[in-house]
């Protein structure tokens, strides 16, 4: 019906040209008036054929929707290339100064200030998409200065989603950072400090806990969010500490024991179950529990085990502007037993100097205060401790810190944080720090879990 009442428009249109024609200019010659027939003929000409090529268009996809509906079972067929990737480069750069000139020692951090002056501890390039209907993709490339002002780079995660599985599940392959917990899969441009809490730093090392494995997850079908999680990931490398890294033998003073996968249980198991509710229009509350079990290198049987609790409560106006105001709360405490079954000397690898079971612990909690639109003061209290054992490690020592900083947001791609720490380490007093961060970010960055 279309298609004719535009021809017929277009008929219309040619055969009255010439009279229009005529009637406007009275000299018009009938050179022009043929010339503009001919013009309108093409057009007609060039429109039918546009129109046939949609009608055409119209009936194939027709056809395939009655070939769909017929055969229901057949799999749909992915396009080459995702619809979307993200690209975004972050970067972060502190400066400050402490009163203790050995400012590692202070800040265990991978990605904390490293010296007294200028610092330059995390640089980020991410990128995120969609590969096809059946997975998504991400991965983050870091750069950082040491303190010698040396680049380093390393992937820091790179890994597949799946987006399409049935029954709430989900799966992650790759490497990525394991969910232990709040802040351990968070990169440093999402924390709310500085630095990384000496509960994580002491528990999992500089870098956080990440490797490379697999992570299912099953989002329960509650009227309230409740997802429980299961990875399963390679214990070794130099970021898996409290397990089968070499950075751990300061833990138990022996000399690294060598191995490899053997069976199942020298993989690292990390477990997590999380749930949030809406304690009323304005407040949300979220609780976890977070175990690691795996392996550890002091010797062929000796194994760690680390647990977990947080806990996560927000309250926002229910008149706020850009989410302001609001007050946050976080807490998280750990308990490790690191199992030095068979602590080996450096002069004979095949003695045993002693069979025990080291024990630390530690707790950070952090409160935020979204004065105003772009303003958030913060606090947070750090502590950790161990008890003693055969060998007295530094890394085990009693010590707690206590952080007050104020953050200034220009915009949601920028941001000027100022804070003061204070630490007092057993045996050693206490210790006075003040950073200046700031932040940049270029380009679109995926959004960060809740």
């Amino acid at each position: 019906m279309l298609q004719r009442l535009m021809l017929a428009y277009m008929l219309l249109a040619t055969s009255t040209a010439p009279a229009l024609a005529g009637a406007v200019n009275p000299d018009i010659s009938a050179v022009g008036q043929q010339g503009a027939l001919d013009s309108l003929t093409f057009a007609v000409r060039a429109l039918q054929a546009r129109v046939d090529s949609l009608a055409s268009a119209g009936e194939e996809s027709a056809a395939a929707s009655r070939a769909a509906q017929q055969s229901p079972s057949t799999a749909p067929v992915a396009r080459a290339g995702g619809t979307y990737m993200n690209v975004s480069y972050d970067g972060l750069a502190d400066f400050g100064w402490s009163s203790e000139p050995n400012v590692g020692s202070l800040q265990g951090g991978d990605h904390d200030p490293h010296v007294r002056g200028f610092t330059i501890p995390n640089a980020e390039l991410a990128l995120d998409g969609t590969v096809d209907p059946y997975f998504k993709g991400f991965s983050n490339i870091v750069l950082k200065l040491n303190s010698d002002g040396e680049t380093g780079i390393e992937l820091e995660e790179t890994y597949l989603l799946t987006t399409s599985l049935p029954w709430n599940l989900q799966l992650k392959g790759g490497q990525f950072f394991a969910e232990f917990g709040r802040q351990n899969a968070q990169h440093p441009h999402a924390w709310s400090f500085v630095d990384q809490p000496l509960v994580l730093n002491r528990m999992f090392g500089p870098d956080g806990l990440r490797s490379q494995g697999a992570r299912i997850s099953w989002l329960a079908p509650t009227s309230w969010y409740s997802e429980a999680t299961l990875s399963v990931l390679n214990s070794a490398g130099g970021t898996t500490f409290s397990f089968r890294s070499p950075e751990s033998s300061e833990l138990h003073g022996g000399v690294p024991v060598g191995r490899g996968v053997r069976a199942l249980e020298d993989f690292l198991v990390v477990p997590r179950i999380a749930t949030s509710v809406d304690l009323t229009a304005t407040q949300t509350l979220v609780l976890g529990t977070s175990a690691a079990f795996g392996p550890n290198n002091s010797g062929p049987r000796a194994r760690t085990q680390v647990y977990g609790a947080d806990l996560y409560w927000k309250w926002k106006s229910a008149t706020a502007d850009r989410g302001f105001p609001f007050f946050s709360s976080q807490t998280e405490a750990l308990f490790r037993s690191y199992g030095a079954a068979e602590r080996v000397s450096a002069e004979d690898a095949s003695v045993t100097l002693s069979s025990e079971t080291l024990r630390d612990r530690g707790v950070y909690s952090q409160l935020l205060w979204g004065i105003k639109p772009l303003w958030v003061a913060g606090l947070r209290g750090d502590y950790v401790s161990g008890d003693a054992g055969a060998f007295d490690s530094p890394l085990r020592g009693e010590r707690y810190r206590l952080s007050p900083n104020l953050t200034w947001f220009p915009s949601e791609f920028s941001k000027l944080r100022l804070q003061y720490n204070y630490d007092h380490r057993k045996g050693l007093g206490a210790d006075h720090s003040v950073w200046l961060q700031s932040e940049f970010l270029l380009g679109a960055h995926a959004a960060h879990k809740f």
